[in-house]
């Protein structure tokens, strides 16, 4: 038996077999090939620059003319008195994300599941997808002008019930409100699809015989539902936990002004302004390495808990 399966590893590719599955499939490699694409020159060729953050990089004279420093960039932004304060800004962003934003969601694929009417279900799922569609541009200006002082709906209320307008983006301690709020109504629907595509899954059998066994509603979702929608809850959860270090930059940086700078400044932000801003590009490619070797252990971290504790996990 053991010679039998060593000639059989040692058989030669035919590559004519290979050639023929090819064409057969040359259409789904066809739909493959501009995500392949993508990731290739997006995502793979920009590694090569990463090495940026171990010189003293100047754009003009290339590598070869720049200074290897080693780990010095890495010490230089370690050091550097605001770094726990960024750091715990951008963490606090997302622990709130992983607590409202990320569950916000699954709650909300919960209730639409229990619609059973269709037509007012559908329209309940086209509305709450519009906010993802809209330009972070957008979001940030309607966020804007709806806390304004002086033409922001919020303050007009707060006005016509006798109290003072409040300067909402003025004022660091409602930054993180403000950002977790926003980002609620902009990914509860959109977030949505893909446990609602777990619930469409679910075995329908399951829930006529916890009915004629008399479960009541919220013990089917407890113990039908909710079970049907684990695994894809864990994956997703992982996925978050590894953005920890990692806050939209573009929705922080445009509500982002002299008096939240404490509270909104976080570790994208202080990447673009070293890198942009100041041209410090091997600090700014240190930081940035930083937050990408980071978010990857945790990553690690959170899919080995998952497989230690459950049956599901990335890898």
């Amino acid at each position: 038996m053991k010679r039998r399966k060593n000639k059989q590893a040692k058989e030669p590719i035919d590559f004519q077999i290979v050639k023929r599955r090819i064409w057969r499939d040359r259409y789904m490699y066809l739909m493959v090939l501009p995500v392949l694409t993508y990731f290739i020159i997006f995502k793979y060729l920009p590694m090569w620059w990463l090495r940026i953050a171990f010189y003293d990089y100047k754009i003009l004279k290339g590598f070869s003319g720049s200074k290897f420093v080693g780990l010095d960039n890495f010490r230089v932004f370690l050091s550097n008195p605001d770094f726990l304060q960024i750091l715990w800004n951008t963490l606090w962003l997302n622990i709130l994300n992983l607590a409202f934003v990320f569950t916000a969601p699954i709650l909300f694929a919960l209730l639409l599941n229990e619609l059973s009417h269709r037509r007012f279900k559908k329209t309940v799922q086209t509305i709450s997808y519009l906010p993802h569609f809209l330009s972070m541009v957008v979001v940030t200006s309607m966020i804007t002008t709806f806390l304004s002082p002086s033409l922001g709906v919020l303050n007009g209320i707060i006005k016509s019930m006798g109290g003072e307008t409040i300067h909402f983006l003025g004022q660091p301690k409602y930054f993180r409100s403000i950002m977790t709020i926003s980002g609620i109504w902009q990914g509860v629907g959109w977030g949505s699809i893909i446990y609602l595509s777990a619930l469409s899954g679910i075995d329908q059998e399951q829930y006529e015989a916890a009915v004629v066994d008399g479960a009541s509603r919220f013990q089917q979702i407890r113990h039908i539902t909710f079970p049907g929608m684990q695994g894809t809850i864990v994956i997703m959860l992982i996925l978050q936990i590894g953005n920890l270090l990692s806050v939209g930059f573009e929705k922080v940086y445009l509500l982002q002004n002299a008096q939240n700078m404490g509270v909104s400044e976080v570790l994208s932000t202080y990447v673009y302004k070293m890198g942009m801003q100041n041209s410090n590009y091997s600090l700014a490619t240190a930081v940035g390495l930083f937050n990408s070797i980071i978010s990857f252990a945790l990553v690690l971290f959170a899919n080995h808990m998952s497989k230690k504790y459950s049956d599901s996990g990335l890898i």
